[in-house]
């Protein structure tokens, strides 16, 4: 009687194969270096950023990060390629941000003032030229002096005093302008409005020296307009000044000066040699 063949050799099931390894942990981030009590930079300098209760720059100084101070006091030429977040800022010179700026306190700038994005401080006085990228908003007073430039600008009280375009929304308890050079606005919100603008003398009106200043809309408890162009106001009280002019109105004139204009105006252009 022939012998049983043997049994086949049973293959090796997939369960038999080498379990696949964990992925191996994130790496913990590296531990954030301590805050400097004090910082300062003289003459030319260049840092990845900076994160100080104090600090002070004279010269040219250019941060490619973010900004994170208590105090900052800079002088001359600063840029700042990211954020710059302080508790209060003195700029004098030029000062270029980036991003986004926040100042918990007071922020004083003279100089030239230039944020990519948006700015934000509890008060400010600006003096010289200023250009936001991004909607300006002041919990208390803003008070700018020379030249603004901006989407839209939110404080509790608005002084604005030489040059301004801001084409959304100005609003805040009160706005007042004296305007020496060529302005525009959207709209402009406020209990009280006191929108002036520079009135030419017989001279500059012979030549066609003329500051225009134009608002599309001003809304408010009292509305006060001299030399500037409005083409809506809505207010129970309106004061037109001198060279004042609004299109349409919806409320009640008060005050009246001789040479103010009320209705639509056909303009055409200077004659051929003249310019203003």
């Amino acid at each position: 009687m022939a012998a049983a063949s043997p049994p086949p050799a049973a293959l090796p099931s997939a369960a038999a194969s080498p379990a696949t390894p964990p992925p191996p942990a994130p790496s913990a981030p590296p531990p954030r270096a301590p805050r400097a009590a004090e910082l300062r930079d003289e003459g030319t300098a260049r840092r990845d950023s900076v994160d100080a209760d104090r600090w002070t720059a004279h010269g040219t100084v250019k941060v490619t990060g973010d900004v994170q101070v208590g105090d900052a006091r800079l002088e001359g030429s600063v840029s700042v390629g990211g954020k710059f977040g302080a508790t209060s800022l003195s700029s004098k010179g030029a000062l270029d941000v980036g991003g986004a700026t926040e100042v918990r306190g007071a922020l004083s700038s003279s100089g030239d003032l230039r944020v990519s994005s948006t700015l934000h401080a509890v008060e400010a006085t600006l003096r010289g030229s200023v250009r936001v990228g991004g909607a300006v908003a002041v919990d208390r007073l803003l008070s700018v002096h020379g030249s603004v430039e901006a989407p839209a600008l939110s404080a509790g009280a608005i002084v604005l005093e030489g040059e301004a375009n801001v084409p959304g929304d100005v609003s805040a308890q009160s706005v007042t302008t004296r305007l020496s050079s060529d302005s525009k606005f959207g709209t402009i919100r406020a209990k009280q409005v006191d929108l002036r603008a520079k009135v030419p003398n017989l001279v500059e009106k012979v030549l066609l020296k003329r500051v225009t200043v134009t608002a599309r809309r001003v809304e408010g408890d009292s509305v006060g307009i001299e030399g500037a162009s409005v083409a809506f106001v809505r207010s129970p009280r309106i004061s037109l000044g001198r060279d004042a002019h609004v299109t349409e109105f919806e409320g009640t004139i008060v005050r009246r000066h001789p040479t103010s204009r009320v209705g639509y105006e056909s303009k055409s252009p200077p004659p051929y040699g003249l310019r203003r």
